[in-house]
Order: structure tokens, then C-alpha cells, then sequence
């Protein structure tokens, strides 16, 4: 496809327009995993776009939890700017026992994806009501009001819980609270409800988007990466902050060898500085090119 805008399908079930601006040959850098307040991000969709501008990027793909609500407005300001917006989604899903995060990216029709997303926000409410109610017993008390506050609108997650904490003198900042009570295995952790890894790659594959795996780490062998190729999987995040330099070197590797497509970014939050700000892990845009090439040969 190479036209200059593609007006995604479906978007009528949200109540907006969605577009995404396409290139022939982006160029520059790219950054392929960013999060904004629409879920558990602290920039406004359009102001993570605008940051991207300044970070001197061509490309950025808004990645919220769980939710697409904050892409049309991403992509409208990313039409102003002149800075190309992919439309995804980063999924929490299930391989057995382990938690894995799906990005999708490249969507274009968001009618199921949307159904399901509102039944996992849904699960988010009830899982940080029971986050809530743990820290109550453990002589936090902090209110499920005041997370819901924090999470102004957007996909609840911890990181809302935490800033509830921090707010109302229970932590000191975010590695504080989780730390004591939040983290894995801590005294208020409680267990995500998630898709099934093929479940989480076929709905993406259903709104006509590219399943990657992402920040897979130490944990993308081989063995597991074959695994998630036998259940369609797209490509694999190879850049991400928490990848050493000897993971990237294996995770390229694993991508030639299967025939999958690279991607990455910093996953950011909103951070000013630190290993995940915007922009930090020169994502080549030829990866995007790539990406774009499998879209273009699944849609022919």
C-alpha cells in the first residue's frame, strides 16, 4: 500500500476515525512500543506523538494495554506533525504458566479486538479491587476511588495503584511500592486473568495486524520462539531496554532463521531520562519497512 493515508476499518464501533499515515520508504529511526494515559502511560496520546517529533523520530507505534482507545487521537496528531502513527495494542496473554505480552501492531479493524479489550479492562477493575482490598488488610488504606483517579479513564494497572500510594504517603515512588507490596510474589500481588497466547496472536490476526512477541529476554530461546511461530506469531521485539547486547544478537538471529520480521522500542511510560525514554533504542525504520512488506503480502 502506498497511499498516503489508510483509514482504518471498524473504527465506527469506537466513535472515531482512525488513520494511518503509510511510507514507501521510512527513514531514520522508529520507536515500535510507547504507551500513553490511555492505559498506564503519563502522556496524553497526542503528546506522546508530539514527543516523538522532538525525539527526531519518522515513525511511532502507540502500544496501550489492553485497550485502542487512545489511537485516533495519537494519529491525528501524528498527521499534524508529520510523524507516521501505527496503530496497537500490547495484549497480556498466557503460555502455559508465564506470563507473555503480544504486541499487535499495524491494526486496521479494531470490531472484535474491541469486544475482547472490554472484557480485560473489565478484569483490570476487578483485579486492582482486589489489590485494594489486600492492601486494606495489610493497614494500607488507600481507596479503589483513588486508583481509579490515577487511572483517569484508561486501562487500570498497578502502576495506577502505586501512584495512589505514592500520592497518599503509603510508598515512597514506584519501585518503593512495588517492592513492599505490588511486585510479583509480594504480600498485595494478585494474579492477571489473561489470553491464551494463540488466542491473544488470532485476534490480532483478525484485526489485520502483525502478532510480535515482546521484551522476551532471556526467555526467547529457541525452542519457545519456535513454539510461538507454530502459533502464528509475526515477529519478535528484538530492541526493547531490558535486552542485553548478546540478547539482541541471539533474538536477530532467531528472527532470520524463522523468517519473522524485527521490531522494537522503549516501551515508554513517559519517562524524561533512563534506559526507557522515547526514542533510546534506534529502532532502524527499516524494520518498519519490513513490517509493512508482511502486511502488504498477507493483505494480497
Amino acid at each position: 500500500m502506498v497511499a498516503a493515508e489508510r483509514h482504518v476499518a471498524g473504527s465506527e464501533l469506537l466513535g472515531v476515525t482512525t488513520v494511518e499515515t503509510t511510507r514507501p520508504t521510512p527513514s531514520g529511526f522508529v520507536d515500535l512500543h510507547a504507551h500513553s494515559t490511555a492505559s498506564d502511560g503519563s502522556r496524553a496520546p497526542a503528546d506522546v506523538v508530539a514527543a516523538a517529533k522532538r525525539a527526531g523520530l519518522s515513525a511511532i507505534a502507540l502500544t496501550d494495554h489492553d485497550t485502542v482507545a487512545g489511537i485516533d487521537e495519537a494519529t491525528h496528531a501524528g498527521l499534524s506533525l508529520g510523524v507516521r502513527v501505527v496503530p496497537g495494542v500490547e495484549l497480556s496473554a498466557v503460555e502455559g504458566d508465564i506470563e507473555t505480552h503480544i504486541l499487535g501492531l499495524h491494526i486496521s479493524d479494531t470490531r472484535e479486538m474491541e469486544a475482547t479489550l472490554v472484557a480485560l479492562r473489565d478484569m483490570r477493575r476487578t483485579r486492582a479491587e482486589r489489590i485494594v482490598q489486600r492492601l486494606n488488610e495489610l493497614g494500607v488504606r488507600i481507596e479503589v476511588a483513588a486508583v481509579l483517579e490515577q487511572a483517569a479513564g484508561g486501562a487500570i494497572g498497578r502502576p495506577h495503584v502505586a501512584r495512589a500510594m505514592i500520592a497518599e504517603g503509603w510508598a515512597v515512588d514506584f519501585r518503593d511500592a512495588f517492592d513492599r507490596y505490588l511486585g510479583n510474589g509480594r504480600p498485595a500481588y494478585v494474579p492477571k486473568e489473561r489470553l491464551a497466547v494463540v488466542d491473544a496472536i488470532g485476534l490480532i490476526h483478525r484485526a489485520g495486524g502483525l502478532a510480535v512477541l515482546a521484551h522476551p529476554a532471556q526467555g526467547g530461546t529457541r525452542e519457545r520462539v519456535e513454539a510461538f511461530v507454530r502459533d502464528g506469531i509475526d515477529g519478535v521485539e528484538v530492541r526493547h531496554p531490558s535486552h542485553s547486547s548478546e540478547d539482541i544478537a541471539r533474538l536477530t538471529a532467531l528472527v532470520d532463521y524463522f523468517g519473522l520480521v524485527p521490531s522494537g522500542g522503549s516501551d515508554w511510560h513517559g519517562a524524561m531520562d533512563g534506559a526507557r525514554t522515547l526514542g533510546t533504542m534506534r529502532v532502524p525504520a527499516e524494520w518498519l519497512a519490513r513490517q509493512d512488506g508482511r502486511v502488504q503480502a498477507r493483505a494480497a
